[in-house]
This record gives C-alpha cells, sequence and structure tokens, in this order.
C-alpha cells in the first residue's frame, strides 16, 4: 500500500514537496528567475499616481534571501520598499545606485525599462 499526499489542493494551489507549503510562499527553494539569470532593474511609475518606484526582477534567490536582500538595498538607498511574489520594489527611481550595489554582490545586472 503507498502512502498518499495531496498535490493538490483547490484551497492552496500546487504544494511544494519539501516543505508541504503553498508553491507561492514556499521558503525552502529558490523562486524562478525570469530565465536568462540577467537582474533587471526598471522604473515604473505606472498605478502609483506618478511617484516612481525601482522594480527589481530576476533574482535568484530563495523568499527569505530576496527579502534580507531588500532590506539591505532599502537602508544602503535611505528609502522604503517592499517584496511582492519574486521583485523587489524600492521607492524612487535608484537605478545607478542599486545596479552598482547588485553588481558588487556579484550579479548580472541589466538596466531596463525607462
Amino acid at each position: 500500500m503507498s502512502k498518499q499526499r495531496t498535490v493538490y489542493s483547490t484551497d492552496l494551489g500546487q504544494l511544494c514537496p519539501d516543505c508541504r507549503q503553498p508553491v507561492k510562499s514556499c521558503q525552502c527553494q529558490p523562486l524562478q528567475p525570469d530565465g536568462d539569470g540577467i537582474v533587471r532593474l526598471e522604473r515604473q511609475t505606472k498605478g502609483r499616481n506618478g511617484k516612481p518606484v525601482t522594480l527589481i526582477t530576476g533574482v535568484p534567490l530563495s523568499a527569505p534571501e530576496l527579502k534580507k536582500l531588500a532590506g539591505e538595498l532599502k537602508r544602503k538607498c535611505g528609502v522604503g520598499g517592499s517584496v511582492e511574489g519574486a521583485s523587489i520594489l524600492i521607492q524612487g527611481d535608484k537605478r545607478p545606485l542599486l545596479k552598482e550595489l547588485l553588481e558588487q554582490r556579484g550579479f548580472a545586472v541589466k538596466l531596463a525599462g525607462g
């Protein structure tokens, strides 16, 4: 007789096989980057009443590491921000400073958007 385990739940969606948490909130596996391993910095104002934010995507880190990195970047820039899924939002247009900080950590960084 084989052990049955829940693989999908209509309440939670897809479950991580290791930690048994929903894949969206899984903290044991790195989040899947956009594909090419390049961290992208993009300036956005849409839906923010004209106030710019810098969106950082493609960082190949797990959720706790991503949150830790976001905190460090916010402190270095002296602004607020948040983590939304696999992206980091930093208030203001801080692309040149963020590019320098991320490159110091060994990431390949590309400025995207305008």
